[in-house]
């Protein structure tokens, strides 16, 4: 039995993983695809050489792998620009707290 569309297919899979788990944000599954790579090509180039389909779903998952790195990059400069925010405010966030905790405390007495 030909196993070349099976990798084929298995190695397109594997790019849409990637690819659903950035669009959704999903941190987690995307670094759970991503640990899964290396175990699951070593397998798959185990089976013989790359047909010309596989070379391109290979590329493809390249592709996939490369767009999903460039989606994390730009979520975690986000978020780096987020903290250094909160840092930045962080003595008007006391201040606010704890005048909150000034006006509370006198509409119980």
């Amino acid at each position: 039995m030909d196993k070349a569309p099976v990798r084929q297919a298995q190695l397109l899979r594997m790019a849409d993983a990637l690819r659903a788990a950035a669009h959704q944000a999903d941190w987690e599954r995307l670094g759970e695809h991503a640990r899964a790579l290396a175990p699951q090509l070593r397998a798959l180039a185990a089976r013989g050489p790359w047909n010309p389909a596989e070379r391109a779903a290979l590329q493809r998952l390249r592709g996939a792998h490369d767009d999903a790195a460039r989606a994390a990059a730009a979520a975690a400069d986000a978020l780096a620009v987020r903290l250094e925010a909160l840092r930045n405010n962080k003595d008007g966030w006391l201040a606010y707290a704890m005048h909150g905790d000034t006006v509370s405390g006198a509409s119980h007495a």
